[in-house]
């Protein structure tokens, strides 16, 4: 398996760099950000980009699918081609780039998706991309037990989670000042998540999940001496 560490300027440049050096394909090989660098003032302070590309032997099966031979012995591998698998299978165009092969606070590969189908894998409040996020994680996890495959497009999570604080620190404000409780719209698991952490140390409200399946909520309410 042939891998290659490339600096350039931008992450992008690095990228195209070794996938020259390697003479290989974006979808041939796995990338893995580094260092996605920063310009600095007047050149002071400036780093480069840096990523790892791993080339990626690809064969078919019996079926006639491709298979990445070498790849598909890490997680990060399986989680790739049953990306590209996946996504070939309904015709959707993107990029795939992998940030981390470990992310240490998510335990498991982080793969971004870029392109010009990539809007179509985001759907109402990121649906499409959890449910496409589980069947990734249930296949992976035939191979890797209790590993957890992240899928982002286009830093959709990044702008949600933050989205998501902002509107937590305004609605606990809002009950801060009326002492009464406000029940938020209904959210996934993930979501939901990122509210009560949010206010989890606030000194003046508490949240609870309430309701059932995809009608779970999550309430604000203030806190009680």
């Amino acid at each position: 398996m042939e891998e290659i560490v490339m600096s350039a300027r931008t992450v992008d440049e690095a990228i195209e760099l070794a996938l020259k050096e390697l003479d290989a394909d974006r979808d041939e090989a796995e990338v893995e950000i580094l260092s996605r660098g920063k310009t600095g003032f007047l050149g002071i302070g400036s780093e480069v980009a840096r990523v790892r590309v791993t080339r990626i032997s690809q064969g078919r099966n019996e079926a006639g699918v491709p298979t990445t031979a070498t790849g598909e012995t890490t997680p990060a591998g399986v989680a790739i081609a049953t990306v590209t698998r996946l996504l070939d299978a309904v015709g959707v165009n993107v990029t795939k780039t992998l940030r981390s092969a470990s992310d240490p606070e998510t335990g498991g590969p982080i793969i971004d998706l870029e392109g010009e189908d990539s809007g179509l894998l985001i759907g109402r409040r990121g649906q499409t991309l959890q449910a496409l996020q589980f069947l990734v994680n249930l296949i992976v996890r035939k191979q890797f037990d209790g590993v957890r495959v992240v899928l982002d497009v286009e830093n959709y999570r990044q702008r949600r989670e933050s989205s998501l604080r902002d509107m937590a620190a305004k609605v606990a404000e809002r009950v801060t000042q009326t002492q009464r409780g406000i029940t938020l719209e209904p959210m996934p698991p993930a979501d939901r998540r990122i509210i009560h952490t949010s206010l989890s140390d606030h000194p003046s409200v508490s949240t609870e999940s309430t309701g059932e399946g995809d009608n779970r909520k999550v309430m604000v309410m203030p806190k009680r001496d």
